[in-house]
């Protein structure tokens, strides 16, 4: 049947659409603006920090239970889920341009040529339009809605790993907090317990008021640390609860800073390795690609657009038969040329280069604060371990003095500022262990969301 023939006619243009070239410049990878290296030595045995699973890295089965839930119900990460989702929306509309828009319709008229009598036509057409895309334009198009899907769900990816790095960084410090309470609650009991019997030995005139009043002081410098740290756990519990999205369970609290909550040795590769597997600098790279793909669009907007349209249908004066009808058909190219825009797309050309040296510069400003970032965590690893093991050393020599003063004291031979110092020490040496250890387990958590945290 002709009308056959003549829709068959759209097919080789529909090929050619499929396997159009674009005018986009060839895009390649140039070499990292960092070091080949970090400063600070990363090597060591075992899986890549950037490959571990966060469950492999949060070891503690409360805190894995809290990231689980903050993944299920942050509101953070479900927006930028959506948005994911809406760009991928966006990139289905603009893929679609690239293949024939199908309609069909049917139409009726009924009408008097003024003779009295009536005429009647009815139509039932089945047509089809799209842009010979010869130059790219359609394909630039789709391959920047693409590149820009792919930069949407790498955010998604990064979201998600400052989600788990937050959470595990605000249920740590809970955990110090919730120590250092208790270690705050004990020394005010122990120096109010002091500070009784030393009221009681100056009512009988065995000691000054010089003693007294240093006991009191260190008393009321415990019961201000106890009520700061009791407004501070508060805090953290709803800077938890505002990550998790939904209250806690009490179960899955920390009631002191664990241990093993974090791998204690994350191996790291070379900068090449890590940070192209950053989901940030990923993205960055996606948004550069769909910069370049839209100079391609820029390119062949001086160029001429081909559009065809074809239909093929029936036509009848009487409903019943419509089908049965006379073929129709028509097929019509057209052909637009730009002649003059006032310089548009001259202007369009070179904001869609400046908009690719701008996606350019942003990804490489990507890489370098994604190399400082690993950097300054590798820098504060290679020295945690030595502070920690000296503070260790620091309490153990504080308490050995605060008991070694308490006895002397007791048998007079020391007065009582020396024990007063004594215990003073021993009191903040037991609170930088603790913040030692915090920085110890946030070091770890920071080190691995700088390098990606295994969301590949």
């Amino acid at each position: 049947m002709k009308s056959s023939f003549k829709l068959g006619l759209m097919l080789p243009a529909t090929a050619l659409v499929l396997s159009a070239c674009t005018l986009a410049p060839k895009y390649e990878r140039g070499t990292l603006p960092v070091a080949d290296q970090f400063p600070t030595p990363a090597t060591a045995q075992g899986e890549s920090a950037e490959t571990l699973p966060w469950q492999k890295v949060f070891l503690d089965p409360r805190l894995q239970s809290v990231i689980y839930e903050a993944l299920v119900n942050n509101r953070d990460l479900r927006i930028a889920t959506l948005n994911a989702e809406r760009v991928r929306a966006q990139y289905s509309v603009q893929r679609a341009s690239l293949f024939p828009s199908v309609n069909g319709t049917v139409s009726g008229r009924r009408g008097d040529t003024g003779t009295g009598t009536d005429t009647e036509s009815y139509s039932a057409d089945i047509g089809a339009s799209w842009e010979l895309d010869l130059f790219g334009r359609v394909r630039s198009l789709s391959n920047a809605a693409l590149n820009t899907y792919f930069a949407s769900a790498e955010n998604q990816k990064a979201a998600k790993l400052s989600l788990i790095s937050s959470v595990a960084t605000a249920w740590l410090t809970l955990g110090a907090d919730q120590e250092q309470l208790r270690l705050s609650r004990e020394t005010l009991r122990l120096r109010e317990e002091s500070l009784s019997l030393t009221q009681k030995r100056f009512d009988l005139g065995a000691t000054d008021a010089l003693g007294l009043r240093q006991e009191q002081t260190l008393t009321e410098q415990a019961r201000a640390d106890v009520a700061q740290l009791e407004a501070l756990v508060q805090q953290d519990k709803n800077a938890l609860r505002l990550l998790v999205g939904v209250e806690v369970e009490a179960a899955n609290l920390p009631n002191a800073l664990p241990e093993n909550a974090v791998l204690s040795d994350l191996p790291v590769g070379l900068p090449s390795e890590v940070l192209l597997k950053r989901p940030d600098v990923v993205a960055a790279e996606f948004d550069l690609k769909a910069a370049n793909a839209n100079i391609g669009a820029a390119r062949a907007a001086f160029f001429p657009r081909i559009s065809l349209t074809g239909a093929v249908g029936k036509a009848s004066t009487d409903l019943n038969n419509l089908f049965d009808g006379a073929d129709t058909w028509s097929f019509a190219p057209s052909i637009s040329v730009p002649i003059f825009a006032g310089g548009a797309n001259i202007a369009g050309l070179e904001s869609s280069k400046k908009a690719r040296d701008i996606a350019l510069a942003t990804y490489e400003k990507s890489i370098q604060t994604a190399f400082r970032d690993v950097a300054d965590a590798l820098a504060v690893r290679s020295t945690i371990d030595t502070r920690l093991t000296a503070q260790t050393r620091v309490v153990q020599a504080a308490s050995e003095t605060e008991a070694l003063s308490r006895a002397r004291f007791d048998r007079g031979v020391d007065s009582r500022l020396t024990l007063t110092d004594a215990q003073r020490t021993l009191y903040g040496a037991q609170q930088g262990l603790i913040t030692t250890r915090l920085t110890r387990a946030l070091n770890l958590t920071r080190l691995y969301a700088a390098t990606g945290g295994g969301l590949q």
